[in-house]
């Protein structure tokens, strides 16, 4: 059967977080949860037609297109991914594409993320399991201005980041 390997599924959600009904009847899935070495996945990869490669930390170098006879199509999650030699993939006739993420993923976890550190929600809750309590306080945020500069979709104006004139 023609097989389908989802690379890097670390936590093991990948098969949930999509529907694969339309996959799984035509092509056997391998979700691969442990990172793989080059030897290890090259033998892994031998008899697949399609890669999804979840995240950049496995590189797909033109040494590596060279063991992947069967390999026509490397799909990535997300719309760029460093990790792939995308001249050595054209020269291999592999078909390399990205997919949309759902929202604002990176955004919201960086606004969460600079809220925690402000507050040193880390300290606090190392402070509570040790059988402490509360040794900071975090200044408030309120009145405060944040700038965002970026080049990008996420640096960009957007519904939410517009400020309304005076």
């Amino acid at each position: 059967m023609r097989r389908v390997t989802i690379l890097d599924d670390y936590q093991g959600v990948a098969l949930g977080s999509a529907d694969w009904s339309h996959v799984s009847g035509r092509f056997e899935i391998d979700a691969v949860r442990e990172h793989l070495e080059p030897d290890a996945l090259a033998e892994r990869l031998a008899h697949s037609e399609v890669v999804v490669a979840m995240r950049e930390r496995t590189a797909f170098p033109a040494e590596l297109f060279d063991r992947l006879p069967q390999l026509r199509l490397l799909v990535t999650t997300g719309m760029k991914n460093a990790a792939i030699d995308l001249p050595a993939a054209a020269a291999h006739g592999v078909v390399v594409c990205g997919a949309r993420g759902g929202g604002n993923s990176v955004a919201e976890l960086t606004i969460g993320m600079m809220i925690a550190l402000t507050r040193h929600f880390a300290e606090e809750d190392a402070s509570m399991r040790a059988g402490g309590w509360q040794h900071t306080i975090g200044p408030g945020l309120q009145g405060l201005t944040l700038g965002v500069l970026g080049l990008g979709r996420l640096g960009g104006p957007s519904p939410i980041s517009r400020v309304p004139s005076a």
